[in-house]
């Protein structure tokens, strides 16, 4: 890598992506919509996004990005996908909302179900977070328990019972990590580290006949990539039986992303209620959560759990899904985006391996994540460094000033999607490649006063 290499870009402008979000501040609190969107952990304002197609982003001032971000995850086939676009105009030509059942629910739900043998019925809804919401309303109704166990580290999107951390005890009830969230709704929510079996047998004993459900990620993909071992899952799996507790796998980000079965068929692994989000939709607002007929016969109007949506099965929605899932069932779909992922990580990894720098790259599938610190396996949330933040800080910077977009925060993780080419893949790993010789560069000259970024949890 030559000197010139090592200098930082020129920053890209952003005229009219602050124009626009100095208007959105008077609209919107902090002007955005979703938290993270802010900017707030990296430098400079939000980017407004104007169009995308295949793995590129727009903005509004017309820089070019290949995007890593895909939309949080759920653009798997990258951008603008014409099948999707096309069934999606087709049926929009009919009307877009009806609140009543269609042929397209029931299309995309033996899409799904035929081919997943983790579970048997299934509920549509409209995000990840009602998914999880109805999911634990669900485990509760089912086995007439109260408490639930969640892991520290993971995000299951903004359900009140589950915006907790961990106290400070082996076993604690959650402290609210917002305000609003009632302190009797934390009450109801145990919290213990990941990769803790000690933790996980302490509550079952403290709190024995109580635990209505184990609630994971089986990907630990919100709050950094905290691979965990399949010893440990399965460890959750065989206490979860003997408890008469159920084990909820929260697979929005790894459902039908490291495999069509997502983690429960890459760990194979039965979670008794799994639940998925807008992966299934094509990008559209949508989610759903599944489990085996005898659970899902406690939903309303079939059981006595009430759960309902307006515009659970949107048409246009379902129509989208029907066209991403049918794309991903196509022969060796994940061997080959998997493997294309593993190409472009193993390249990074060996340039940092020659370079001595203090970062790892982990990978499951198609999600990656840069860590920048010499532990060579990151499985609890405590063990990521918030003073590495001020790296990736640096890096967004760069990465975005060489045309390349990841999420705006260093706990985000990245997405490659089936339009990635080996060729976009190889131009966004210089681009990566650059801008860790200018961090490191950067940091071994001058000595950083480190600012502690808010984690403002994932999109």
């Amino acid at each position: 890598m030559s000197e010139k290499n090592q200098d930082t870009k020129p920053d890209i402008s952003r005229a009219k992506s602050a124009e626009l979000y100095a208007k959105a501040k008077t609209f919107f609190p902090g002007g955005v919509n979703s938290p993270v969107r802010a900017f707030k952990s990296v430098y400079g304002t939000p980017l407004f996004i104007q169009k995308g197609d295949g793995p590129y982003l727009w903005d509004a001032d017309n820089n070019q990005f290949i995007d890593f971000c895909c939309s949080w995850g759920p653009l798997i086939l990258g951008h603008n996908h014409p099948h999707i676009r096309e069934k999606v105009t087709e049926v929009m030509q009919n009307g877009m909302s009806f609140g009543a059942p269609t042929a397209l629910e029931n299309e995309l739900a033996e899409l799904i179900l035929s081919n997943n043998p983790f579970i048997e019925k299934i509920r549509f809804v409209s995000s990840g977070t009602e998914a999880v919401m109805s999911a634990i309303r669900l485990a509760r109704g089912y086995t007439k328990r109260d408490k639930i166990l969640k892991f520290e580290g993971c995000y299951h999107g903004h359900v009140d019972a589950l915006l907790v951390k961990a106290g400070s005890g082996l076993v604690t009830f959650g402290e609210t990590s917002s305000a609003g969230v009632p302190k009797a709704f934390a009450d109801e929510t145990i919290v213990v580290s990941l990769n803790d079996k000690e933790a996980v047998a302490k509550a079952f004993e403290e709190f024995k006949d109580q635990i209505a459900a184990i609630i994971i990620e089986p990907v630990p993909a919100n709050n950094g990539l905290l691979l965990q071992q399949p010893e440990f899952l399965q460890y959750l799996r065989d206490i979860c039986t003997e408890n008469g507790t159920l084990l909820i796998f929260d697979e929005v980000i790894s459902g039908f992303r490291v495999s069509f079965t997502g983690a429960a068929g890459h760990y194979q692994i039965k979670p008794d209620i799994i639940t998925y989000g807008k992966i299934i939709g094509g990008g559209l607002p949508v989610g759903a959560y599944g489990a085996s007929a005898e659970i899902m016969g406690n939903i309303s109007p079939e059981g006595p759990v009430y759960q309902a949506g307006t515009l659970s099965g949107n048409p246009v929605a379902m129509a989208a899904g029907i066209a991403q899932l049918s794309e991903l069932l196509k022969p060796d779909f994940y061997t080959e985006l998997n493997q294309k992922t593993a190409t472009f990580v193993n390249d990074i990894k060996q340039f940092i391996a020659d370079r001595s720098y203090p970062v790892q790259v982990f990978q499951i599938g198609s999600i990656f994540w840069f860590a920048f610190t010499e532990q060579q396996a990151i499985r609890r949330a405590d063990e990521i460094d918030p003073q590495s933040m001020d790296k990736f800080k640096l890096m967004h910077q760069e990465l975005l000033n060489r045309g390349v977009y990841v999420g705006p925060s260093g706990y985000e993780v990245g997405f490659v999607s089936a339009t990635h080419t080996p060729a976009v893949l190889d131009k966004a790993k210089q681009a990566i490649l650059d801008s860790l010789d200018v961090v490191f560069a950067s940091f071994k000259a001058t000595p950083q006063n480190s600012v502690v970024p808010e984690n403002d949890f994932r999109e």
